[in-house]
């Protein structure tokens, strides 16, 4: 196995051709037409763990709430992450999946932060505070987006941007 040359194989093709501003508009429509990620997380001694999760996109991140989990291993020793956000697979014509590095912080629970989240959920703070939740803001460090719509546009299906 070629492991080098397979893992080149997008790098060969280039970043894509689409204008910054609009790459930008169509991953926020992309985040904001979905709800739910995988997130990986991996700590130093090779521990590894993707999560399904709920997540919300605002003010340019990821916000997660979690009761806990094995997550959280991976969290404590390295902030950095990566998610997936992806349309259901029904065929070459239509892929649609979004690939993001990132940094991860864990506001402080009801810090400022914290409280103006769950107020912008919607989040009754008192509720909140019985279930005991761990906030988890994501911020965005390289976007890989696919789409096969981008292609229905005049562009490359694969694109990448750096926030």
């Amino acid at each position: 196995m070629d492991y080098k040359r397979a893992a080149s194989y997008w790098a060969d093709k280039g970043p894509g051709d689409m204008p910054e501003e609009e790459l930008r508009k169509a991953i926020e429509d992309f985040l904001l037409s979905h709800n739910t990620l995988a997130l990986a997380t991996a700590d130093k001694s090779g521990h590894v763990r993707c999560t399904p999760i709920e997540y919300t996109w605002k003010d340019g991140a990821l916000w997660l709430l979690s009761e806990g989990g094995l997550k959280f291993r991976g969290l404590e020793g390295n902030k950095n992450v990566s998610a997936a956000v992806f349309d259901s697979y029904s065929g070459f014509g239509s892929l649609g999946g979004l690939q993001i590095d990132g940094k991860a912080e864990l506001p402080e629970p009801w810090s400022e932060e914290y409280i103006g989240f769950l107020s912008y959920k919607g989040l009754p703070e008192e509720m909140m505070r019985k279930l005991s939740m761990h906030l988890i803001k994501i911020t965005p460090l390289h976007y890989t987006f696919l789409s096969s719509k981008l292609k229905e546009r005049g562009y490359q299906a694969r694109q990448e941007l750096v926030p």
